[in-house]
């Protein structure tokens, strides 16, 4: 079979998938599709960008279609992702795929209101794609019950082990039926989540279509050795000599993707930052002007770049290197998607010289060194003004220690029925200080 139409799809399905402009199958797909259908539960092992969403998002439609719809609060297919973005992502492919269906669907994550979702959820929803923690908040306000879940979905299961969620998707499980098929979805495995596999999917096919820390072949490797002090001039160097049509920046701090972008709109960069510390709507406006080349360069940490599938990302460049190396496989998995072209360029500082090590070790290869770098100028720090009250000597100064202990107003700060803490409460035992860099420690 080499064609979507001999994947035994139902003809809405295959219209849909056909208006999308989709032929041949990725092998993943190809493996995993026939299997889905035919019921059983299924370990797939494929690196990012090789369409692992429609792998198990085809299938399900094909089971859900003819079935009764949703029950009132409850849901028929379950799909757990590390990210907001992921599931708003995903959420997207379902619909795209479902337009000749009367199939619901929700995507259910933190940082929005619980309104909307708490309406929509009690009417019943057939696929629900959700975050860990946002999710638990609903099953614990009872707004949504899993006892009709027929398929449920663990994709990127390699993140969620990095932030700290597994223990949240163990007590998501327990809430399911027994009776149920189960997809594990991650483009690493290590131990963790082979442990995982063995608990949660029942005599499973395992399908790994690249080895684990495989990076597509259409990528182009190269790295930079510069000081730390010189990377941002690198940086907006190369950004002006290769003039990408979208660029994906990726940093290790949240502060860091911050000062890149200032430092390249000074340069007449139109860039934006993507991380943990923009609310929603920041994020949906930075992606959308980033998707529609508006702003043609997207500054990102690794949290906040989980979900993002957009087309034509042509280079990713490392700003920082990440300190775990499958970290690496997925930041420059963002081009070269669906056997297009990409490159992929890092800068190196000194200290970093251990961490492309352990890179080069898990791809296999080691990374072309290129020389001969543009260097830009950084903008000039706009001039210091003084404040109004600094030569009034009666002005009150404010208390620089800020409130005293105790008397924080609101509501405390471990309260997880804020929606900006949903998601994050579930990550803090695993995360460094700046929970956006790194992922999983070793020896942790």
């Amino acid at each position: 079979m080499s064609q979507f139409s001999e994947l035994g799809l139902a003809a809405p399905i295959a219209r849909a998938v056909e208006a999308k402009g989709y032929r041949t199958p990725t092998p993943i797909q190809l493996q995993a599709i026939p299997q889905v259908i035919a019921g059983g539960d299924v370990l797939g092992i494929a690196a990012t960008g090789t369409g692992k969403t429609a792998a198990f998002a085809l299938p399900i439609l094909n089971r859900l279609h003819t079935g009764a719809k949703a029950s009132p609060g409850t849901c028929r297919a379950l799909i757990l992702c590390p990210t907001r973005e992921l599931a708003n992502q995903i959420a997207e492919s379902f619909r795209s795929y479902a337009s000749g269906l009367s199939l619901t669907v929700e995507a259910v994550f933190g940082g929005v209101s619980y309104e909307g979702q708490n309406r929509r959820l009690r009417r019943g929803t057939d696929i629900v794609i959700a975050t860990p923690g946002r999710l638990l908040d609903h099953l614990d306000r009872r707004t949504l019950k899993l006892d009709h879940v027929a398929v449920l979905v663990l994709d990127e299961a390699d993140h969620m082990l990095d932030l700290g969620f597994i223990p949240a998707v163990r007590r998501i499980v327990k809430a399911l039926p027994r009776e149920r098929q189960t997809l594990m979805f991650s483009a690493t495995m290590p131990g963790e989540i082979r442990s995982l596999a063995s608990e949660m999917l029942r005599s499973p096919k395992t399908i790994s279509v690249t080895p684990p820390g495989t990076p597509a072949s259409g990528i182009d490797q190269s790295v930079v050795f510069v000081e730390t002090a010189q990377k941002r001039r690198h940086l907006i160097g190369l950004l002006g000599a290769q003039a990408p049509k979208r660029a994906l920046v990726f940093t290790r701090t949240k502060h860091g993707a911050d000062r890149v972008v200032k430092d390249l709109i000074g340069s007449r960069i139109a860039a934006a930052a993507i991380h943990g510390n923009k609310s929603q709507n920041q994020r949906e406006r930075a992606l959308e002007a980033f998707r529609s080349g508006h702003t043609p360069v997207l500054v990102a940490t690794d949290i906040a770049a989980r979900g993002i599938d957009i087309d034509d990302i042509n280079l990713v460049i490392n700003f920082d290197l990440p300190h775990v190396a499958e970290t690496y496989v997925h930041r420059i998995g963002r081009t070269a998607r669906a056997g297009a072209a990409g490159a992929a360029i890092s800068l190196c500082a000194p200290d970093e010289r251990p961490l492309l090590k352990a890179i080069e070790k898990l791809v296999g290869r080691q990374i072309a060194v290129i020389g001969n770098v543009p260097v830009a100028e950084l903008p000039a720090p706009p001039p210091q003004q003084r404040a109004p009250h600094e030569n009034n000597r009666n002005h009150k100064q404010p208390n620089r220690h800020g409130p005293k202990h105790g008397h924080h107003r609101g509501k405390p700060r471990g309260d997880r029925s804020s929606p900006q803490m949903s998601d994050l409460n579930f990550m803090r035992e695993r995360q460094p200080a700046d929970a956006t860099g790194g992922g999983r420690r070793r020896g942790r």
